[in-house]
């Protein structure tokens, strides 16, 4: 697998689907208030992945991905 395309499947682990969803979190404890990471996810995997985040408080928007 090549680096772009590792860059555009979803980050669920052992998920090799096209991401269509961008996770921006970020953690307060770490990172600066602008900072975002993101996470890609397919739809199977972007409310399972958005919950993971959500619940840690990490999680600040969620937008298609394309």
């Amino acid at each position: 697998m090549t680096e772009e395309a590792a860059s555009t499947t979803c980050s669920a682990r052992g998920c090799g689907n096209a991401a269509t969803w961008a996770l921006r979190w970020n953690n307060p404890k770490i990172h600066t208030p602008d900072r975002r990471k993101t996470w890609l996810a397919c739809d199977e995997h972007k409310a399972g992945l958005s919950d993971f985040l959500d619940r840690r408080s990490f999680l600040r928007e969620v937008e298609p991905f394309t």
